[in-house]
């Protein structure tokens, strides 16, 4: 599949607030507990694919040196239509949380964006980052008219907290993924 040519570059800063209502996201179950930050939701092109590693370094740890990580998003993994958002606090110069995605099409789902990664630095955990960058995911997956988003998630014990934000968000565990090495 070749690039999505309605990839495109956008602000939007965005408050969540504990009394805000929860039909952004279909199916979303909000905590009344919510925390109100305002962060600044960018996508990052290049050359600012580096402001994502720190963030993206806590899900991917195997990712050694800031340097190979632009390489390989920006040569190997753009090129295919990977896409990568960023919550920014205070217009700050590193992410606290990010997500990579891309627009896809097949027989099983149909048109639809798939999310590879979302991650976020401890210290910004609890915070509304990941919300965030979900709720910009999904009107993504609108604007792009998309049928569905997916993502799959790892199943240890310390998964538990990205997996409750998945429900809470409206995600459903609709299959499971098998895997072989090769």
């Amino acid at each position: 599949m070749s690039p999505p040519r309605e990839a495109h570059a956008h602000i939007a800063v965005r408050a969540v607030d504990s009394r805000r209502s929860a039909a952004s996201v279909p199916g979303s179950r909000r905590s009344a507990s919510s925390a109100r930050i305002v962060a600044m939701i960018i996508e990052l092109a290049p050359p600012n694919t580096g402001q994502a590693f720190d963030a993206m370094r806590v899900l991917r740890p195997a990712l050694a040196e800031r340097d190979d990580f632009v390489r390989q998003v920006d040569q190997r993994q753009r090129p295919s239509g990977y896409r990568l958002i960023a919550s920014l606090p205070d217009q700050g110069d590193s992410a606290v949380a990010v997500a990579g995605f891309r627009l896809g099409e097949n027989l099983a789902w149909g048109r639809h964006l798939y999310i590879d990664d979302l991650s976020t630095l401890p210290a910004a955990r609890k915070q509304g980052h990941a919300r965030l960058l979900l709720e910009w995911l999904h009107d993504e997956a609108v604007r792009l008219r998309c049928e569905q988003i997916h993502l799959d998630s790892g199943v240890g014990l310390d998964r538990t907290a990205a997996h409750r934000l998945y429900f809470s968000a409206g995600f459903r565990i609709s299959s499971h993924h098998f895997a072989m090495e090769v």
